[in-house]
């Protein structure tokens, strides 16, 4: 189950990536005026964090159905697919209205493959394995992160309907593996009786505060600081060279990572992972050679990767069992 989440998440990542490439040019196309893209896109983020949250929830209620469950994520991974492929053929309609409302059902069906897979990997993988779980699960939006880049040239001049495609039917081929393995696995890896209360209230509470935390710092590194910051060194053209250091750091170490999680402890690695991400953040900032900027980017991509890794794991460790999708 955890190896198949890693496509469902390799090419759930890739899909938003082909969406942020072509969201423009679609919305020009829809008559969308430009400055609404971003508030678009954060329309999207918003509706991924509702959702994920209310499917996570649901996952946790339908826990002893668990055919019931692999249908349900079946069934909304067909309607978000097929409401991605319809976006670039429906924006040539010239409404703007209409593009929007596609955009939400494929934005809100689409968290069917993020928290409730991962209450799954809570419920049925081993406490020990978890942190390796995790990794996988992680792993293949770093992938994606990494590769990226490199989508965004190949695409750039293509027409949208074929990478869109492409997207749509790898997700739903990898979603059906993914749904295929749930349902061959049908019993939860630790029996009721044996089962502890799952943390609930403050600890809960200050976790996911921590982690919101932790999230906005790397949007800030990553999303926002990157770019500017190997432009004060590097050629523009060098670009797309360089941004996937981070992810390459992220990927190479996240599994590495998950043995030392098994060890020591989810909150324990995430506070690691925290204060090395910090320490090689300050690195990159006041990097005075592309050479030094290179190299924290790998460590802070690597620290990052450990964080998340740790997160997700501690996050599961929380809610066992009965709260993994709340939790994560």
């Amino acid at each position: 189950m955890a190896a198949a989440s890693l496509w469902v998440q390799l090419f759930l990542a890739l899909g938003w990536t082909v969406y942020v490439i072509y969201l423009p040019a679609l919305a020009a196309q829809a008559g969308l005026p430009k400055a609404m893209v971003p508030w678009l896109l954060l329309l999207d983020q918003a509706i991924f964090a509702a959702m994920d949250w209310a499917l996570g929830t649901m996952a946790d209620r339908m826990a002893g159905a668990m055919e019931r469950l692999a249908n349900a994520i079946l069934l909304a991974t067909l309607v978000s697919c097929g409401a991605f492929l319809m976006l670039p053929f429906v924006a040539p309609a010239g409404s703007p209205a209409l593009l929007v409302a596609v955009t939400v059902v494929w934005s809100a069906t689409s968290s069917a493959l993020r928290a409730p897979p991962l209450a799954l990997i809570g419920r049925h993988v081993p406490g020990p394995s978890q942190p390796w779980a995790a990794g996988l699960f992680m792993l293949g939006l770093g992938i994606a992160g990494a590769i990226a880049p490199y989508l965004t040239i190949a695409l750039k001049e293509a027409d949208p309907r074929l990478p869109f495609a492409l997207s749509a039917v790898a997700l739903a081929a990898a979603t059906a593996f993914m749904t295929r393995a749930i349902r061959a696995n049908p019993q939860p890896a630790t029996p009721a009786a044996a089962v502890s209360t799952p943390v609930r209230g403050r600890p809960v509470a200050m976790f996911l505060l921590a982690v919101a935390l932790l999230g906005l710092g790397f949007q800030v590194h990553f999303a926002l600081n990157a770019a500017p910051g190997f432009l004060r060194l590097a050629k523009p053209e060098d670009l797309p060279y360089l941004m996937p250091v981070f992810w390459i750091g992220f990927n190479l170490l996240i599994l590495p990572a998950s043995l030392a999680t098994r060890r020591w402890g989810g909150m324990a690695m995430m506070a690691v992972g925290a204060a090395a991400g910090g320490l090689a953040a300050a690195v990159v900032a006041n990097a005075g050679s592309l050479p030094v900027m290179v190299v924290a980017q790998f460590f802070a991509g690597a620290a990052w990767g450990c964080v998340m890794m740790s997160a997700l794991a501690a996050a599961l460790a929380m809610g066992r069992t009965g709260r993994e999708g709340f939790v994560a």
